[in-house]
């Protein structure tokens, strides 16, 4: 674990954009992959594995204490008994944000990330920026870079997954959500409140 904080955002993410599109036509262009096979990859990505999947995971958790606390103990584990894992995410690891206490997740030396629950890292994820500033003023880096600033009475704690241990963040429930279904739950999970630079969605915001 690393503790620490940050302060700006990215300005590479059209240079990390333009490398992508560059190195797919690169990959179609030597018959390594077909622009279909690059459809179809993105395409379960986005809807077979994502954060849809994670977002499962945390209703799941906020509706059973039972499971919530084999999460807690086990991730991998408590995962698969949803039929969700597979690469990247062999060892996952999750940690509860609380009134008191927030976590915020980053790869410092490179983009390990939980794929099988929260699908493809961010571009500003792997920035280098963003890498670096997080674990040095992550106050700052969450306020004036993400719009969500933590109170100074809540303390912060920056976690850096490793190709060993992937870190995600099981946020709080939102208020007023009691009488909600895990699946009406599910719909207010974001990515951004996995990896702990934002918030669940306020109940009835969901559309």
């Amino acid at each position: 674990m690393t503790e620490i904080r940050t302060d700006t955002r990215l300005s590479s993410q059209e240079e990390i954009t333009a490398r992508v599109k560059a190195l797919e036509a690169l990959l179609i262009e030597k018959g390594v992959m077909t622009t279909a096979a690059v459809d179809r990859l993105a395409e379960v990505y986005e809807n077979e594995v994502g954060p849809q999947l994670g977002a499962k995971v945390v209703a799941k958790a906020w509706t059973d204490p039972a499971f919530k606390e084999r999460l807690l103990a086990d991730a991998s584990a408590a995962c698969r008994e949803l039929g969700i894992g597979g690469l990247q995410g062999e060892e996952m690891v999750v940690v509860e944000n609380t009134d008191t206490v927030h976590h915020v997740i980053v790869c410092t030396l490179c983009s390990c990330y939980p794929w099988p629950v929260l699908g493809l890292p961010p571009n500003w994820y792997k920035a280098p920026p963003f890498r670096a500033r997080i674990v040095r003023e992550p106050r700052t880096v969450l306020a004036e870079d993400f719009g969500f600033p933590v109170p100074d009475a809540v303390e912060i704690r920056v976690w850096d997954s490793s190709s060993e241990l992937r870190y995600w963040v099981l946020p709080q429930r939102p208020a007023g959500s009691e009488n909600l279904s895990e699946e009406e739950l599910a719909a207010l999970v974001t990515r951004d409140s996995m990896i702990g630079v934002g918030a669940p969605l306020p109940v009835g915001s969901a559309g």
